[in-house]
């Protein structure tokens, strides 16, 4: 299809995008869990080329920040004054050196298999540029492109389109191939003669045609892929899109999704075969799941390592943690960043984990907090343990030894060790060490006090007969 070895790229991330209708420039809206510009400096990466820049301007420090270590260099747009400038403005970044792939940065779902194939259509042709055009059942908006006997004639915007240039339903996507040596001559030639005083990168199209250079376009079967996001609709249309691929990928690889419009798992992931995916279930960032693993209905999956055979059970939110082989999580359970669960350990319902190792085989099923600690081995940790890990100043470590049973309603005030095969009495507050093979009390006796209720009554008798029912 093609190679991007020794063509610079120049992304296009000046613009405001006034139609979202937000505070945030268009580009750094999420999509699939990251910027949109982001998705494109990834597929343009993919290409190998021999540098990458972008143009900034609106937020252009925000816009960096997405963008950080994807580009060689930036390139600042002070003012918007059409795609023409923008290229102008980055010369000097890109120089005049071979092909210049320009790419906008609102197209998150475009492919490097696209740009390799509009390389290749320019280089085939021995063409000055090639484009990418599409057909779309409505192109309001766009700028259309007029061909005279099956060739590129002008591409004309739809503000200075005629009625019959605006039935026209193939439109220009954005996306160029040129000779940087021959381009950046008549950028500088341009003038802003339009509807909207602007330097149109379309007048440089006219203008080597105009010189009797060959412009080809690459028609793209797949509008969806191409087209720039305007709109919040088309933001959420694009997400779809990227989620959608990814899927179709991961069942190709043998992954069972049970619904997969109700499934969203974010590009960057790895899911290994035979894992099954219920509905609901959001995988974000560079999570890896291995083989064989169930994950119920619910869940969120942040950053997460899951290693095979693990089952997460029905509404988890996990993040940034690691569960080994035979684990199993939930339902209702939280892992915040930190978190380590060795293989076989079970994690129930509403048990919260930070910065906390589990020790293989140990167990913690209901109500409990544990966080700052390190738990070995075969360890039981009953209904409503807490690890008092902060003091108000500073963080403080638990550590518990192997096969340590932990009644219900246990807490330990950090910082604390407890030996290996210690018992802790239910109730207990746990404020020393405790040796191993020891049993912690740490609790008042209880006394009982017969016919107290009896004589509580007799003083009170209105309120002995009111009824709480």
């Amino acid at each position: 299809m093609g190679s991007g070895a020794g063509a610079a790229v120049l992304i296009l991330a000046a613009g405001e995008g006034k139609r979202l209708k937000s505070k945030t420039i268009k580009l750094l809206h999420p999509v699939a869990g990251r910027p949109m510009v982001r998705w494109v400096a990834d597929a343009v990466a993919a290409l190998r080329p021999r540098r990458i820049v972008a143009v900034v301007g609106y937020q252009a420090d925000r816009v960096r920040e997405a963008l950080e270590g994807a580009c060689d260099a930036f390139a600042v747009q002070k003012e918007q004054r059409g795609t023409g400038h923008a290229v102008l403005t980055a010369e000097r970044e890109v120089g005049r050196e071979g092909d210049l792939l320009i790419v906008s940065g609102d197209v998150p779902s475009l492919r490097p298999a696209t740009l390799r194939a509009l390389l290749a259509r320019k280089r085939r042709a021995k063409a000055a540029m090639a484009l990418v055009t599409a057909s779309v059942p409505d192109p309001t908006g766009y700028g259309r492109i007029v061909r005279d006997g099956g060739r590129v004639a002008r591409i004309v915007e739809h503000k200075d389109a005629t009625r019959a240039e605006r039935e026209i339903r193939e439109i220009n996507c954005g996306l160029y191939a040129v000779d940087a040596a021959k381009l950046f001559p008549l950028l500088k030639k341009l003038r802003p003669d339009n509807a909207q005083g602007e330097y149109y990168l379309t007048d440089a199209v006219h203008a080597l045609i105009a010189k009797g250079d060959t412009v080809v376009a690459l028609e793209h079967g797949e509008a969806a892929e191409v087209l720039g996001v305007n709109t919040r609709a088309e933001l959420a249309e694009a997400g779809s899109a990227l989620y959608a691929r990814k899927a179709g990928e991961l069942q190709d690889g043998g992954v069972t999704i049970l619904d997969p419009s109700r499934t969203w798992v974010d590009p960057r992931a790895r899911v290994g075969q035979d894992t099954v995916l219920y509905p609901d279930v959001i995988i974000d960032g560079e999570t890896v799941i291995g083989a064989d693993c169930v994950i119920h209905p619910g869940c969120r999956l942040i950053d997460m390592t899951l290693a095979a055979g693990v089952t997460i059970r029905d509404h988890c939110v996990l993040e940034s943690s690691r569960i080994e082989t035979g684990a199993v999580v939930g339902p209702f359970a939280r892992l915040r960043p930190g978190a380590v669960l060795e293989a076989d350990t079970r994690v129930g319902n509403f048990v919260e984990l930070k910065k906390t190792r589990l020790g293989r085989g140990s167990k913690a099923q209901h109500l409990a907090y544990l966080g700052d600690a390190e738990i070995g081995p075969r360890c039981n940790v009953g209904a409503g343990t807490i690890t008092c890990n902060y003091d108000g100043t500073a963080k403080h470590r638990t550590t518990l030894g192997e096969g340590v049973f932990v009644g219900s309603d246990t807490q330990f005030v950090a910082p604390v060790s407890v030996g290996e095969g210690a018992y802790i009495a239910a109730g207990a507050t746990v404020t020393e060490d405790v040796p191993p093979g020891a049993l912690a009390i740490s609790r008042a006796r209880q006394v009982n006090l017969e016919g107290w209720v009896a004589r509580r009554r007799a003083k009170s008798p209105a309120k002995a007969g009111s009824s709480h029912s």
